[in-house]
Order: structure tokens, then C-alpha cells, then sequence
């Protein structure tokens, strides 16, 4: 019996076994991202497949709302959020304490005024019920909508806390309805119009830059941002996601895509 028979398998074993503990496999990062449907979940799925090539798995999590995704960030139940503009972020973190901080800045959703029963602003009939955002900024954002539209003016150094209480002309006599921004596109089948946040109009089929009674000033502050925990802001994953979120080939699915409803920043 030759003994170079016997231990060849033996020695291509511990051969293999070595080589399996010197060079482990590198672990793809997961990165669970909170976002509202319309447009962030899409932009979220166009870049899922390149960041995968990149050893980054993107978990999408879709939210209706405007308060959890960033109180779940906060907690640590999700890695980043994608749907709010700077200013909301800012009030949010100064109510609540948050420890949240902006990766990038990605794109401007114009507010706008929509109507299913009117198609100019002469027609806004005097008492007509208006609907506009309930939430903090947002609120002052559709009303700074209105005030550019020539349809109510607010006090001077009126900011974007301002509420239906800092009006001092209303020449139509409008009455204002506060809601939750998700419910201000089925509102219109019960109020004359509604201040509603982009997103939320696409959703519903509509685009501001086609259905519009009013729309905000172009030189609006409210960029959408991908926020993130400041602990995780330069981690290769969240550079990644930073990077390709930014990069040419989301502006052109922005712009193809929304034609003018959306807007990106970079």
C-alpha cells in the first residue's frame, strides 16, 4: 500500500479547510429604508439593483404617514428614511429630540393647489372650503402657497409654523379644513381645493406641473432628503446609498418619469 495514496485526500482536505477559514466570504450589508410611496419608493426601487452589485441590499419599507418613519429611524428600526423635506425634518427633531441627521439631498416635490370642480382661481367661489395640511411647516407651506396665488395674505414675518390664525386678509371669506397630508387627495371630493403635497397628488394621478391651479415659488426651500442616524452618516453602505441616489442616471428616470412633477436638486 503506498502511503502517498492514503494521505492525499487527508492533506486535500486540510488544504481546503485552510483555505475556508483564511479567506471568508464578505457579507452583503442590508439596509432597511422607510419611504412614502410616491415618488421616493420608486427612485428606492431604481437603485436597488446597482447598490446589490455593490454588496448593498436595500429593504423598502413604505409609510403613510409623515410622523413614523422618522421616530422608527430614530428607534433604530429602520437604517434611513427618504420622504420628507429639510425644514420638516428640522421641526421634527427639535419636537422630538430626534438624533437625525440628512445624507443628501434629492429632489423638490412642488405643493400645489388642486381642484375637481374648478379650473381657474377667479372660479373659487367666495366661502369655499379649502383643504391644506395639518402637519408642522407643511401647514405654513400651503398657506405660503395661497399668499402667492393672491388668494390670502398673512402677517408680516409670517414663518412656516404659521397656521390659519396669522391670515389678515381673506377676500373670498375661504374656510380652511386641517388634514392629514394622505387625506387631502380624497378630501377634493369634499372641499373646492386642496394644498397637497406632490408626492401624494401623484399618487392620486395628479402632476403640478400639469394640474395645478397654483403652485408654490420656485425658489422653495423644501428639498426631499434621505436622513439617517448621525453614527451611520460616513459608513461605506450609506456613502453607497448616497452616491447612487445622486447619481446621473436617477435624474434622468426623475425627469423622464414625472415630467416637471418632480424635480431633482443635484
Amino acid at each position: 500500500m503506498h502511503l502517498s495514496r492514503f494521505f492525499a485526500p487527508i492533506a486535500l482536505a486540510s488544504a481546503l479547510g485552510f483555505a475556508t477559514l483564511s479567506t471568508p466570504a464578505l457579507a452583503d450589508t442590508t439596509l432597511r429604508i422607510g419611504v412614502t410611496p410616491v415618488p421616493h419608493a420608486d427612485v428606492v426601487n431604481f437603485i436597488k439593483p446597482q447598490l446589490a452589485k455593490e454588496g448593498v441590499n436595500l429593504e423598502v419599507i413604505e409609510f403613510n404617514d409623515y410622523v413614523q418613519p422618522n421616530l422608527a429611524l430614530d428607534s433604530g428600526d429602520i437604517d434611513a428614511n427618504y420622504f420628507q423635506t429639510i425644514p420638516y425634518l428640522e421641526e421634527m427633531v427639535k419636537q422630538h429630540k430626534l438624533n437625525l441627521h440628512i445624507l443628501v439631498s434629492v429632489h423638490l416635490e412642488p405643493m400645489a393647489l388642486y381642484s375637481k370642480t374648478v379650473k381657474n382661481l377667479a372660479d373659487i367661489p367666495n366661502g369655499a372650503k379649502i383643504a391644506i395640511p395639518s402637519d408642522p411647516t407643511n401647514e405654513g407651506r400651503a398657506l405660503k402657497v395661497l399668499e402667492h396665488a393672491g388668494l390670502i395674505k398673512l402677517k408680516d414675518g409670517a414663518t412656516l409654523l404659521s397656521s390659519p390664525a396669522d391670515i389678515v386678509e381673506n377676500p373670498k371669506n375661504l374656510k380652511f379644513l386641517e388634514l392629514e397630508p394622505a387625506l387631502l387627495p380624497r378630501a377634493l371630493d369634499d372641499v373646492v381645493a386642496a394644498v397637497i403635497n406632490a408626492n401624494y397628488a401623484l399618487e392620486a394621478g395628479f402632476n403640478p406641473a400639469k394640474n395645478a391651479l397654483a403652485l408654490e415659488e420656485k425658489t422653495s426651500p423644501f428639498g426631499n432628503v434621505v436622513a439617517v442616524r448621525e453614527n451611520d452618516l460616513n459608513k461605506e453602505a450609506f456613502q453607497k446609498l448616497k452616491k447612487a441616489i445622486t447619481s446621473p442616471e436617477v435624474k434622468k428616470f426623475i425627469e423622464e418619469k414625472y415630467q416637471g412633477g418632480v424635480l431633482p436638486v443635484f
